[in-house]
């Protein structure tokens, strides 16, 4: 307990301050009049204590309110010894990694320490096929390998490009090749997770056990069969590694684990569709060479005639051959009729079913395009039979190709209204939960009321100089800028503007729960430019509200301060608060007149100044007043009179 004595030389001030671990600060203050005989209490210090105890008590009651609900207290408060920790710890983490950067000539590059190389090339127990990109990157390795065979095998078998010279060279491909395929079927495809009953799988000797029991490990297992042992007996032939073909089921897992993580898988779809016609005219290629060579090279017009480049003479054949050019030679003998015959009805079943697949693929890609333009011509289409004005169907285009251009959508809730209500929670935490969590006016609140919360916002995109809100207007809704400028105008003419809003501004957040008229808006909001906002109305709050009576009860007492803030009169310039006992009793009220005549001189000239005063005012009476009051008084004296007179009458007749 601290005391502080002031006093005047009439009054004396006791300030007592006490300080209490569990409650706030609290301030004292008494006074103690010393009144001696013969002196008068100053009513002016009198009154300036009584102002600074409501005012201590106020302070006082502020702390108090704090103490309970800490949620209210200013945002802006002193950061905690924990947080000052908390940016140590991340300075010395980064720190680390500003060590491994090397400079090498003129250029500067990152460089991740061995460290975090090895952990993260050391291959997990279990593999999640679908989220691990490690195995979506082992696969493409093993389909390169797969598609070498797949194009070489038959090329080699059939065109003399394998010779005695670079034989060694096509080997060494061939066993890393191999190699490939036995590290996939030993080490990789044993630790891949499955499902079972719903549940997924991970432990090694179950994963081991499905995948020895499955089709995938049988053809795998053949495929690595090392049947090239057979040329010791009947000579080197690329024919005995047509096994490794029938590793087919890794090359489509691979495009399906590559297409879940594209963003525009389209495109890899139109590129594996070409690679598919290619592949089939490289077949075709193939079988002609090896029907020439059966023939006889050059033997008939048919044949090839050995000139040129065999294997593009051969490629241009099968092109024309299968896309139905026309214009080649006729066959002559039998089985250059028969041959001829199954390519051209092969050639139009697959490549009648390429171009349908590739049309497919193309028009699935194109789609959601489709539905803009669609929805955009019988858009403009209704109101032309309506005869809309030029300048709102202008609005309305702009607005349909800026919300196509910036979201790729029309309506972002009709794609989440396909997944389930757990998935659309999480895709909306990630996308607006840090908008929203930055809403003084929900901070506190309970986390899941905030989430139903983020369910129900509503994202609408306001053109440049559209009004969001107008004043006078009944509040509904809270909007929260997601993306573009809003402002504020005020004024006599309502054109000035007061401020600017940006991307994660709020406004409107009083409208939801304010009553008793504190939900008209004060002033008129436009879009500077192309604004996306998110906006939440106030019947939707209600029915969240109805589950979460805490955070109600919060938000009404939020609500309370934010009304009282807005009733507040704008700061003004700072004023420098006086020094001593001057800023104890605050600033002193101006004196009257007629104290400042009495108490401007002293003794007689005071007091005389006082009457000269009176006097003035005085003669400021108007004398047709003064010509009244004097008849009347005249009036009232003779009345008198004649009643004396009367009465003396009376008594002399008796």
């Amino acid at each position: 307990m601290t005391s502080f004595y002031f006093t005047d030389g009439k009054n004396m001030l006791c300030i007592s301050l006490s300080t209490t671990l569990s409650s706030s600060p609290f301030v004292l203050i008494s006074t103690q009049k010393t009144t001696p005989q013969g002196f008068q209490t100053n009513e002016y210090a009198d009154a300036q204590l009584q102002e600074i105890v409501r005012k201590m008590r106020e302070r006082a009651t502020v702390y108090k309110e704090k103490l309970k609900d800490p949620v209210l207290s200013s945002p802006e408060g002193s950061p905690t010894a924990y947080e000052k920790k908390e940016e140590k710890k991340e300075e010395a983490e980064a720190k680390p990694e500003e060590d491994h950067y090397c400079d090498m000539l003129c250029c500067k590059f990152k460089k991740t320490p061995l460290k975090k190389y090895m952990t993260y090339l050391q291959l997990p127990d279990s593999i999640d096929s679908y989220t691990d990109r490690r195995y979506v990157a082992w696969l493409m390795l093993v389909t390169v390998a797969y598609n070498w065979n797949c194009w070489f095998i038959p090329l080699r078998f059939v065109f003399p490009y394998q010779t005695s010279s670079n034989t060694i060279y096509w080997v060494a491909i061939d066993i890393i090749c191999d190699i490939c395929y036995l590290c996939d079927l030993l080490v990789f495809q044993p630790r891949v997770q499955f499902l079972k009953g719903g549940d997924i799988i991970s432990d090694k000797v179950e994963m081991k056990k499905f995948y020895h029991s499955s089709m995938k490990f049988r053809l795998d297992v053949i495929s690595v069969l090392p049947f090239e042992v057979l040329s010791i007996f009947f000579g080197f032939n690329p024919a005995f590694r047509a096994n490794r073909m029938l590793k087919h089921n890794t090359f489509f897992e691979f495009n399906d684990r590559l297409e879940a993580i594209l963003d525009k898988a389209y495109i890899y779809r139109v590129i594996r569709t070409t690679g598919y016609l290619l592949f089939i005219l490289h077949i075709n290629a193939c079988l002609y060479y090896w029907a020439s060579d059966y023939e006889g090279l050059g033997s008939t017009r048919w044949v090839y005639d050995g000139q040129g480049n065999m294997y593009l003479r051969c490629y241009y054949w099968a092109v024309r051959t299968l896309i139905t050019i026309g214009g080649l030679p006729e066959p002559q003998t039998l089985f250059e009729i028969v041959f001829q015959l199954l390519n051209f009805f092969l050639g139009v079943f697959v490549f009648s079913s390429l171009i349908g697949q590739m049309r497919d693929v193309i028009g699935a890609a194109t789609a959601g395009q489709n539905y803009y333009r669609s929805c955009m011509d019988n858009t403009v289409s209704y109101m032309n039979t309506y005869s809309i004005p030029k300048v709102v169907q202008n609005r309305v285009r702009t607005w349909y190709e800026y919300t196509w251009d910036s979201q790729g959508m029309l309506d972002e809730s009709e794609l989440l209204e396909q997944m389930p209500t757990k998935m659309q929670l999480a895709i909306a935490i990630d996308v607006n939960f840090a908008i929203v969590n930055k809403v003084d006016l929900f901070k506190g609140c309970d986390t899941q009321m905030i989430y139903d919360m983020l369910l129900r916002l509503k994202s609408i995109v306001y053109l440049p100089g559209d009004f969001v809100c107008k004043k006078g207007e009944i509040g509904r809704e809270m909007y929260i800028i997601k993306q573009g400028e809003v402002q504020v105008l005020g004024g006599p003419d309502g054109t000035k503007v007061l401020v600017t809003l940006r991307a994660g501004a709020v406004f409107g957040e009083i409208s939801l729960l304010a009553a008793g008229g504190g939900n008209r808006r004060t002033a008129n909001v436009v879009a500077h430019g192309f604004a996306n906002l998110f906006i939440l109305d106030k019947k939707t709050l209600n029915e969240i509200l109805v589950h979460y009576p805490d955070s109600e009860k919060l938000l009404m007492k939020k609500a309370k301060v934010l009304l009282k803030e807005k009733g507040k009169p704008a700061p003004g310039p700072p004023v420098q608060q006086p020094r001593g006992l001057a800023g104890l009793f605050g600033q002193k009220q101006e004196t009257p007149k007629l104290f400042k005549a009495m108490l401007g001189g002293k003794g007689k000239a005071g007091l005389a100044k006082l009457l000269q005063l009176k006097r003035e005012r005085d003669i400021q009476v108007m004398p047709q007043e003064t010509e009244q009051i004097i008849l009347s008084n005249r009036e009232k004296q003779k009345q008198r009179k004649a009643s004396k007179q009367r009465s003396s009458r009376k008594v002399r007749i008796k």
